[in-house]
């Protein structure tokens, strides 16, 4: 399952100090880390499929990046020992919370106001408009057709019914 962030992206998006994530990776779970990353986008990728091609190919969105990085930050927090009564965790679950608010939004085919799709996915998508018949004629070739037709019935002294 591809992940949509790197510890080193990861570092650049999170709000928690570098020191803590290095801690969490080094001594107290390794490979932890990659492991919510994997989670994460998983999670997000079952949520788009219905609207879009899962996964999302290189590259993908910074939003997306985005979202798995504020989903893990709560978690990373927890896995640090971040205490329940620092006035910090509300904060950061409220924005995982967003997060995940977001990418049900995302989601929703009829209402969603974000749009993911890259240019490669654009070909996978619904196209609208676009030539639907070819004629070589004029657009006048018509009129001489039915002069001819008149002239002939005219000709033959019949006429049309």
């Amino acid at each position: 399952m591809p992940t949509y962030l790197t510890i080193a992206e990861f570092k650049m998006r999170t709000i928690m100090p570098w020191a803590q994530i290095d801690r969490i990776e080094s001594q107290l779970a390794p490979g932890w880390l990659l492991s919510q990353f994997a989670s994460s986008s998983g999670w997000i990728d079952m949520r788009l499929a219905k609207r879009l091609k899962v996964p999302l190919s290189e590259p993908v969105p910074d939003q997306v990046k985005g979202w798995v990085a504020r989903m893990v930050t709560l978690r990373a927090y927890l896995q640090h020992g971040i205490p329940a009564s620092d006035a910090q965790i509300a904060l950061v679950t409220a924005d995982a919370e967003k997060a995940e608010a977001e990418v049900k939004e995302a989601a929703d085919g009829q209402l969603s106001l974000i749009d993911l799709a890259s240019s490669d996915q654009q070909a996978h998508s619904v196209q609208y408009g676009g030539t639907r018949a070819y004629s070589e004629a004029s657009p006048y070739v018509g009129y001489d057709v039915q002069l001819e037709r008149g002239r002939g019935e005219d000709r033959n002294r019949r006429g049309s019914r």
